[in-house]
């Protein structure tokens, strides 16, 4: 994954190049390299909006409560895609955020998908509420599309 528009305020985008070591016996990009790209691209936008490190400040983690993914298209080995990801809801201990894959030569919508993460204790691993100096670090872009 390579940066592109990093951060317009919601949204937040990545290029990712295919490799071939992504690629099934089908011939196109494994379903599970999807799952593996929302958490990669989710990490990388709380890292560029300071929600790492106030997420460790507080001595706590983000964990999946559950993946949701619909695949619409196939990507192919050497397919330049962009991901793109916002945060679409913050609640009392758990965050939704949703994903976009769209090839970039023909701007086909590849998969989408949503992940349901859970704010916890990183000691415990107990879920606890989400602080204000977290939620203060994304925008919620509840209707965003990109």
């Amino acid at each position: 994954m390579t940066a592109d528009k990093p951060c317009d305020g919601v949204l937040f985008r990545q290029v990712i190049h295919v490799p071939q070591s992504a690629i099934d016996q089908n011939g196109h990009v494994n379903n599970v390299e999807y799952v593996r790209w929302m958490q990669e691209v989710a990490i990388r936008h709380s890292e560029a909006t300071g929600g790492s490190a106030a997420m460790r400040s507080v001595g706590c983690t983000w964990v999946v409560r559950a993946h949701r993914v619909e695949y619409l298209s196939p990507a192919f080995a050497g397919d330049c895609l962009e991901a793109i990801t916002w945060v679409a809801t913050v609640e009392r201990v758990r965050s939704l955020r949703r994903y976009r894959f769209i090839r970039k030569s023909d701007g086909k919508l590849l998969a989408q998908g949503e992940t349901d993460w859970v704010f916890v204790n990183a000691r415990t691993g107990k879920p606890c509420a989400i602080p204000e100096t977290v939620r203060a670090c994304f925008q919620i872009g509840k209707q965003a599309e990109p």
